[in-house]
C-alpha cells in the first residue's frame, strides 16, 4: 500500500534527502503497518512526536500503536512548537 509521510519543522531532518525539499515522502508499506511502526522506522524521538494527524484527523498518543495505516492516507507529524 502507498501512504504519504510528512514531517514538519525540526522533524524534517529525519527525512532522507529526497523528502527534504517537499517535507514529504511517498512510501510503499506492508499491510498492517501502524503509525507507531512508521515513527520508529524513521527513529523519531518520542518527545518530538507531538501532533500526529492522518488525513487531518488527530491521532492521540494512546492510539498510535494500534492505528493501522490505509492505502492512500497521509500521515503528518509536527514537533512541539513554541511561539509568541
Amino acid at each position: 500500500m502507498k501512504v504519504t509521510f510528512k514531517l514538519f519543522a525540526t522533524l524534517q531532518d529525519y527525512l532522507p534527502p529526497e523528502g527534504k525539499k517537499t517535507n514529504a515522502l511517498s512510501l510503499e508499506l506492508a499491510e498492517e503497518t501502524t503509525v507507531d511502526q512508521l515513527i520508529k522506522r524513521f527513529s523519531l524521538p518520542e518527545k518530538l512526536v507531538h501532533l500526529v494527524l492522518i488525513d487531518g484527523t488527530f491521532v492521540p498518543p494512546s492510539e498510535r500503536a494500534g492505528r493501522i495505516l490505509r492505502d492512500g492516507e497521509t500521515l503528518a507529524i509536527w514537533p512541539p512548537v513554541a511561539g509568541g
